[in-house]
């Protein structure tokens, strides 16, 4: 039983060697290029955060020249959920959506998309832990976001 799983395993290996796939985060895929992709973004901490976790994710090389300019604009919209018996809010709801456009450096059609996200936290009492909320709260879009554009860009980039 044991050699018969084994058997099929490296059948199916053969298998997907001999058709010519090539895994879309392997070298000779689209994930080698993205380290050579630099990010503008809003100046602002939200699209501070963004630009980071974009080049976190796309592993940014700053010691080559870039070979296409990511450009981002960001929207976001907050709104409470919940009531409490002060009237005050329970929670807030943030939606982020960005705009993103992919040109490359040397020119030539730039690839654009859009991407949304939401993310709820909970309202402090206390101004600190408030802020704090709703910083944590930016944090997790932007890294979301990135996560979800990185995607976009790679199908994109594969589909060329």
């Amino acid at each position: 039983m044991r050699g018969g799983r084994l058997l099929l395993v490296l059948a199916g290996a053969a298998l997907l060697s001999g058709c010519g796939f090539t895994p879309m985060y392997g070298e000779a895929g689209v994930g080698a290029g993205l380290s050579r992709i630099a990010v503008a973004a809003p100046d602002d901490r939200l699209g501070y955060r963004l630009r980071e976790q974009l080049e976190d994710a796309f592993g940014w090389d700053g010691a080559q020249a870039p070979l296409y300019r990511l450009t981002t604009e960001v929207e976001q919209k907050r709104r409470p959920l919940g009531r409490r018996i002060d009237d005050t809010a329970s929670r807030y709801e943030l939606t982020v959506k960005a705009a993103w456009s992919l040109a490359p450096v040397a020119g030539g059609q730039p690839i654009k998309g859009v991407q949304t996200t939401t993310v709820t936290y909970a309202a402090a009492d206390q101004p600190y832990a408030a802020i704090a909320a709703q910083q944590n709260g930016e944090d997790r879009a932007a890294a979301d976001l990135a996560r979800l554009i990185r995607l976009d860009m790679m199908r994109a980039l594969a589909g060329r």
